[in-house]
């Protein structure tokens, strides 16, 4: 008789979003948005609508995922049975590489820029080697992902923790750059600060994560939306909070055009060695980033492999039901992008599509009938329109932004669209 396949509670589904959403962008996102948007209402007012989409998303992705409890894929699954499997294929195809190698390997560039000023003497070595190991810890079994998920994500939170304590203890910088002044009222209608949301919604990127792995959550009738609400919702607190200690600690001019704000924030306020230790730290809190990303994204490509023919070789799971081989294309995939140097073309590339295949997740919901078992997302469909609306406005903004990358996105998915045609669905 085969052993019983271990499942994940919500506190390991509620981490996995937490380490999905927390990483890079959070740390870098503010030095930009001031040089157009300065007054701290209107800071404050991009990171909570932020947190509102991603509330948004979750209530839609809960009722999703509880709608196919026994699925794993995400959106592929949500967008192939909601709307059509043409376009659930090509989500999965755009998905491999920039939803889910290109982002681990950019965390991997990230914790060897964070790890300069400790001049080591082969970070790069030390990143794929870090990989690698994440990447058989997640080969094994489901509970050696969940311990070594908890642990790193448990280490990320104790990290931003320090930082916001820190951050609210201490006095504030003189002629810093808090600016409570009514002066929002003019710059929240403006382009500047539209553009801003973009970066903003960049950093909330992540809210879906446990809904990729829907059918190894434990009562995900329950479970599932509990983890992706209060993830989210913890998220949002952490942001609002974190915006509010860069901005104590330091003036507009140090902060504007940095992409590194936290470094410069703690550098500035407490001399270079406080900026030292904050850089290892956020360098060492994107383990759970790659590790996160490392554990769902082989999951979407197994089960799309499940469905076509040309993939059918990355299907096979182990006795643990752990996607293996999967896994490994996608660390492959990852490995090549970390020594190509084309990775920002890759994410320019794909980040118009990957919007609006997230588009297309949340309005799959509208095209799925509630079961009595789904978990009712409240206000049903006003809030997914809304999303949808918002949505189209930040595709918008990137198509004039970035035409060349946009429709050269929109080429890789017509090409995604010719290996669907090629090998049909076997069902």
């Amino acid at each position: 008789m085969a052993p019983p396949i271990h499942k994940i509670g919500w506190r390991t589904a509620c981490s996995l979003v937490i380490a999905n959403m927390v990483g890079t962008g959070v740390f870098t996102s503010l030095g930009f948005q001031l040089a157009a948007v300065q007054n701290t209402w209107s800071i404050l007012l991009l990171w909570t609508l932020g947190g509102v989409l991603a509330l948004i998303g979750a209530f839609t992705f809960a009722e999703l995922g509880t709608h196919y409890p026994d699925e794993k894929g995400g959106d592929y699954v949500f967008i192939s049975k909601g709307l059509h499997p043409l376009l659930g294929y090509l989500s999965a195809w755009v998905s491999l590489v920039g939803g889910f190698a290109a982002p681990v390997a950019i965390a991997g560039k990230a914790m060897e820029s964070y790890l300069e000023p400790f001049e080591l003497a082969y970070p790069r070595l030390l990143t794929v080697g870090l990989i690698l190991v994440i990447g058989v810890i997640h080969s094994i079994t489901l509970r050696h992902s969940s311990l070594f998920q908890n642990a790193t994500t448990l280490i990320k939170m104790a990290f931003v923790g320090v930082v916001l304590v820190i951050g609210f203890y201490v006095a504030p910088l003189a002629g810093n750059a808090l600016d409570w002044s009514s002066s929002y009222q003019q710059e929240v209608f403006t382009s500047p600060f539209a553009v801003s949301l973009l970066y903003v919604t960049y950093a909330y990127t992540g809210w879906n994560a446990a809904a990729y792995i829907v059918s190894e959550i434990r009562e995900p009738g329950r479970n599932l939306p509990k983890a992706l609400l209060l993830g989210s919702l913890v998220v949002t607190v952490l942001y609002v909070a974190l915006q509010l200690v860069f901005l104590r600690l330091s003036s507009v001019q140090q902060l504007t055009g940095q992409a590194d704000v936290a470094v410069v924030a703690f550098g500035g306020r407490f001399g270079a060695t406080a900026g030292r230790w904050i850089s290892i730290g956020i360098a060492f809190q994107l383990v759970a980033t790659m590790s996160s990303y490392i554990w769902i994204g082989g999951r979407v490509t197994s089960r799309m492999a499940r469905d076509f023919p040309l993939w059918y070789y990355f299907r096979h799971e182990n006795s643990h039901n752990i996607p293996v081989r999967a896994i490994w294309l996608q660390i492959l995939l990852t490995l090549v992008l970390l020594f190509s140097g084309t990775l920002e073309q890759v994410l320019l590339c794909t980040s118009f599509v990957l919007q609006l295949m997230g588009t297309l997740a949340i309005a799959s919901l509208l095209r799925t009938e509630r079961l009595p078992t789904d978990f009712p997302s409240p206000f049903r469909p006003w809030l997914q329109w809304a999303y949808i609306a918002f949505s189209l406005c930040v595709l918008g903004f990137i198509a004039y932004d970035r035409p060349v990358e946009s429709f050269t996105g929109l080429g890789i998915v017509g090409v995604g669209s010719l290996t669907y045609w090629i090998k049909r669905p076997t069902a």
